[in-house]
């Protein structure tokens, strides 16, 4: 594969650090490992103000047009949260408020959530798996969900969530060495 697949993330966490943004790193890095990648990162703990601030897209602040039109644009989403009552954040939401209804359309996104206890993990099928739906995104078979175990000091350190993240990885390696999307 010769062109770079533009892949943004977004990283839901309203702090700094974050776990949520540890796996997502992990994620990104074991993806670069695999493909030859364009990566543009959108940290909502660093756009916090701005995204408050931004109630239309016709008004969003100049600071935010960047990654919006970045996620619009991408060749595959990485979308991570951490999960606040049984969902993601607000901020997180918002974002993609002011993303293009039909910018997403047959986009992949690979989901990926963090939490306290393994309850939460069901926040990736009833939450996140519909909010894409709506977009009518390709969401991928395989999302990462990490509880608080899963980290030390905001580093990934279970080696099962290793394991996970590299299953998580083949159908998206898959996707883009195919034939399909070689040609397009």
């Amino acid at each position: 594969m010769s062109q770079a697949i533009k892949v943004v993330v977004v990283s839901g966490s309203l702090r700094d650090p974050s776990r949520t943004h540890a796996l997502l790193q992990v994620l990104v890095e074991r993806l670069q490992a695999r493909l030859v990648i364009d990566l543009h990162w959108v940290r909502i703990a660093q756009l916090g103000s701005v995204l408050a601030g931004s109630l239309e897209r016709d008004s969003a602040s100049s600071a935010l047009l960047p990654h919006l039109r970045a996620v619009e644009n991408a060749d595959l989403i990485i979308a991570g949260s951490p999960v606040y009552r049984a969902s993601y954040t607000g901020l997180f939401k918002h974002f993609f408020d002011l993303v293009d209804y039909q910018a997403l359309k047959g986009v992949p996104v690979l989901l990926a959530a963090t939490g306290g206890g393994e309850r939460h993990a069901l926040v990736i099928d009833h939450q996140l798996r519909p909010l894409f739906a709506f977009f009518q995104a390709h969401t991928l078979p395989y999302g990462l969900y990490a509880t608080l175990d899963a980290f030390s000091d905001y580093r990934l350190e279970d080696a099962a969530q290793f394991e996970r993240i590299e299953r998580a990885l083949d159908p998206v390696e898959a996707f883009f060495r195919s034939p399909a999307v070689r040609a397009a």
